[in-house]
Order: C-alpha cells, then sequence, then structure tokens
C-alpha cells in the first residue's frame, strides 16, 4: 500500500520536472499512455488475458479512454505549468466530491444524509481555502482551473465507466458464493475478470486519441526541446506512476478489497505535497496544508456508512442503492479503467 501511494503520489511530482525541462502537456500525455499501455498490455499478455475484439467494448473504451487518460493527464499537465505539483496533488482528491456533484445531478445519489452534505460542502471549502481567491496572491487562475476539470474528467469517468464497463448481476450464488471471497483471498477459485488487457486496451485507445491530437495542435511531435531529465521524468510516470500503479492497484484491491485500498486515496495528497516540499523546494505554506486536511476531512465524510452498516445512510435511515450508481467504498484508483477484482465484466465476455 505504501509503494503504491508512493509511485501514484509521485507522478506530480514527475509531470513538473518534465514540464521544467522541455516537455509539452501533450507530449507528456502521449508518452505517459503509450508507456503505460506497453506495461498493462506486457502484464496481461503474461496472464494470458486477451484484449477485446467487438467494436461495441472498444467504442466505449474510446469514450472512457478520453474521459480518464486523455483529458485529465493533458489538464494536469497544463495546470501544472502555473501551479505547483503539490497543489495538484491535494486538488486530485476533489474527484470524490465531484464524482457526489454527478450522481446527485443523474439521481443515482439519493438520500445523502447531513454528513454526506456537511462532507460535500467541507471538501469544496477546502478546495477554495487553498485558493484563497479573497487574496491578491491567491493561487485562482487558469491553471489551478486545468486542475479542478481534471479531477471533474475523473470523476465523470468513474461513473460512465461505472455504468458502461463494469459488470453487474455476476456473482456467484449459492455455496460458491461463500467460498469465492476466500477463494479469490488465495489465489485460486473462480475466473478472474481480464482486467489488465481492458485496461491495457483503454491506454491503447487513449495512446491513438493524444497522437492524432499532435499535428492537430501544431506542436512538434518528437520532444526536440527536451533534454535527459525529462525524458527520464516522463518514462518513469509512464511506466512506474501508470502501468505498474494500476497493476499494483488491481492486486491491492484483489487481496484487501475495495475499503482496503481506498485508504490510498488519502495518502497521495500527502506524498504530493512531501515531494513537491523536498525535491522541488515548493512554497507549501500553512493554508494548503490546512486546506489539504479539510479536503480529506470532507472526502472522508462523503465516503462515510455510518454507524449502521452498508444499508443506511448518514441519518440511519435504509438507502438503495439504484442501478448504475457509483460505490461509495471504491478508491478513486489510478487513472485507468476501475473494473472490480473477482467480478466478471461484460465488456470482457463480448471481447472473448
Amino acid at each position: 500500500m505504501a509503494l503504491l501511494a508512493f509511485l501514484w503520489g509521485s507522478g506530480f511530482l514527475w509531470i513538473k520536472i518534465a514540464l521544467n525541462h522541455g516537455l509539452s502537456p501533450l507530449q507528456i500525455t502521449v508518452a505517459r499512455c503509450v508507456l503505460g499501455a506497453a506495461v498493462l498490455l506486457a502484464l496481461a499478455s503474461a496472464s494470458g488475458q486477451r484484449l477485446p475484439r467487438d467494436r461495441g467494448t472498444w467504442g466505449r473504451l474510446l469514450v472512457a479512454a478520453f474521459l480518464c487518460n486523455v483529458l485529465p493527464f493533458l489538464l494536469f499537465a497544463v495546470g501544472e505549468q502555473t501551479v505547483d505539483s503539490s497543489v495538484a496533488g491535494v486538488l486530485n482528491a476533489t474527484t470524490p466530491l465531484w464524482s457526489l456533484l454527478i450522481g446527485i445531478g443523474l439521481g443515482t445519489e439519493r438520500g445523502l444524509g447531513r454528513v454526506r452534505h456537511a462532507g460535500l460542502l467541507l471538501g469544496f471549502a477546502g478546495t477554495v481555502l487553498i485558493f484563497a481567491p479573497w487574496r491578491e496572491s491567491g493561487r485562482l487562475g487558469p491553471g489551478a482551473l486545468a486542475l479542478l476539470g481534471a479531477a471533474l474528467s475523473y470523476a465523470a469517468a468513474f461513473v460512465y465507466m461505472d455504468r458502461t464497463l463494469t459488470g453487474r448481476g455476476d456473482e456467484p450464488t449459492g455455496r460458491a458464493a461463500k467460498a469465492a471471497p476466500s477463494a479469490r483471498r488465495a489465489g485460486r477459485g473462480g475466473p478472474s475478470p481480464p482486467v489488465l488487457a481492458l485496461a491495457g486496451a483503454q491506454l491503447v485507445a487513449a495512446s491513438g486519441l493524444s497522437l492524432m491530437a499532435l499535428p492537430v495542435t501544431g506542436g512538434p511531435v518528437a520532444p526536440a526541446g527536451a533534454d535527459a531529465t525529462a525524458l527520464v521524468a516522463v518514462v518513469v510516470l509512464g511506466i512506474l506512476g501508470t502501468g505498474v500503479t494500476f497493476y499494483l492497484n488491481y492486486r491491492l484491491i484483489a487481496d484487501e478489497g475495495a475499503t482496503g485500498a481506498a485508504t490510498v486515496g488519502y495518502l497521495l495528497p500527502v506524498v504530493s505535497v512531501a515531494l513537491g516540499a523536498l525535491v522541488l523546494g515548493e512554497d507549501i505554506g500553512l493554508r494548503v496544508v490546512l486546506g489539504m486536511a479539510v479536503v480529506l476531512a470532507g472526502v472522508a465524510m462523503t465516503r462515510g456508512r455510518g454507524r449502521k452498516g452498508a444499508g443506511e445512510d448518514g441519518n440511519g435511515a435504509v438507502r438503495e442503492e439504484p442501478p448504475g450508481a457509483p460505490k461509495r467504498d471504491e478508491p478513486a484508483g489510478p487513472p485507468a479503467v476501475r473494473f472490480r477484482a473477482g467480478e466478471h465484466s461484460r465488456a470482457g465476455r463480448r471481447g472473448r
């Protein structure tokens, strides 16, 4: 868990270093997608998983690739041109808040309760505290808006993938249902979904989309102005910060469950803030630290289930999950598809 938090949280550091040493935001996006796809495809091949072959699945993966990879990757890089990497990491933690807002708008989140409502307001209040728009030296600007847009894009992607790429109603029943959790923890029993192949396919789609954007923007395809430091940074970002990170997150969900893996999401801002201060010498300031604490507290409140169990809301009332509702105990996940370990994906079945 600590390794996953470090690799994932350090991504904002590598983006900043690559930008400072000559790479453009789009070049970083392309390299990140291509390298991440290569890692996941290699792992999928080693696991005997095959890419989907039907057009319907690839169509959905294209949408997911744009919302969950190309757009947020690009916006984070654009934002970090003018905003510190530490702040970028903190704003990434607002993704669950945006997911909740989208759920409210779609009608999939009902009966939130006072605690979750308060958490939503508190989380966004922490964001305002970080930017301090009432001060002349406030951080609010185009870069900050790009970072918030990236978090919003992640949230929209997660809702979309939960509705179109995550299998439902496939849980085993009877004696198999009782044996499945322990069998999965032991590494046996029941076929696992082609998670790595689908994630690799999504990043392949993201690579194609981002590559097509290079000539459109008029920027150089090759990193002509980048030095060796930039190339090292983007290689680490693509291989470790994207490909390996998703694989580790997948393994953590399989071993510890989604709730345990969700803990990593609370460590990411801490890692990004610490690395920004120690490696890049960023001036963090008390306001950013307090804002980070407020944001994380708000996120924790929105994801809480209360003491009376998973079927009750913050007021103790029984809560019914409508079809397609995002699960609150799932981690935000690295920037790749968030298929739940131990379930079959409808997309995976059609792709076989």
